[in-house]
């Protein structure tokens, strides 16, 4: 069901049926700034499993999380270094992904982590209206692996099809590239992938000194593709 999410005076019953989908364990789609995800509930697993399952993916490519704010943050990392900070409060909300360590009693299971958790505040009027009533979701990019990321509700769709139970459609997305990863984990910064924010950017956010030298291939924990 592709539901309308253009307007804030108008999308309420939207945000309703996605909300109730997302309590009930299903999968829907929602639009971000990069390009629309695919996600469920994080806390639960099912839920999670069958996110992967959409795309076609395993365990070994467990989803990112979005969040609503940054105040989010500590409740589900730990041990956040001062540069990984800067930048959330930097290019939050933003087409950034950070991975950082993972609160270890979380009740969750977003697959094979390595103990870590990838993070984002996307910058998405409707995105994060859902997010404020949903709380943390395991979003990963609606297409298939292997087939473009979607920029608009309807290409989600042609790829997802059934599997997924609620389709916002806000048009098509502002950025239409990804986000930028950067991995926090390690004892500098380091770049995974570039997207919507330059590594240049991050750069002057943080300073040189905070970051892995550019091709560094370093140990990322987290493998799945953000939104």
């Amino acid at each position: 069901m592709i539901l309308p999410c253009f307007d804030p005076a108008t999308w309420g019953p939207s945000i309703d049926a996605a909300v109730a989908a997302v309590e009930r364990g299903q999968v829907i789609v929602l639009p971000t700034d990069t390009v629309y995800g695919v996600g469920a509930d994080a806390f639960q697993p099912d839920a999670v499993a069958a996110v992967l399952a959409a795309k076609g993916r395993g365990r070994q490519m467990p989803p990112p999380v979005l969040i609503p704010n940054v105040r989010t943050v500590d409740g589900l990392a730990r041990e956040v270094p001062d540069s990984a900070r800067k930048l959330m409060e930097r290019f939050w909300p933003g087409a950034l992904t950070v991975i950082v360590l993972a609160q270890p009693s979380l009740a969750w299971d977003l697959g094979d982590t390595n103990g870590t958790v990838a993070l984002r505040v996307p910058d998405h009027a409707a995105a994060r209206a859902l997010l404020e009533r949903t709380g943390p979701l395991a979003v990963t990019s609606a297409n298939r692996t292997g087939a473009p990321a979607a920029i608009r509700a309807e290409h989600a769709r042609d790829q997802l099809k059934d599997s997924v139970a609620i389709y916002l459609d806000a048009g098509e997305s502002p950025l239409g590239v990804a986000s930028t990863i950067v991995d926090a984990t390690g004892p500098r910064l380091r770049v995974v992938r570039e997207g919507g924010i330059s590594r240049d950017e991050i750069v002057e956010a943080v300073g040189a000194a905070a970051m892995e030298p550019a091709g560094n291939p370093g140990t990322a924990g987290h493998m799945g593709t953000p939104a």
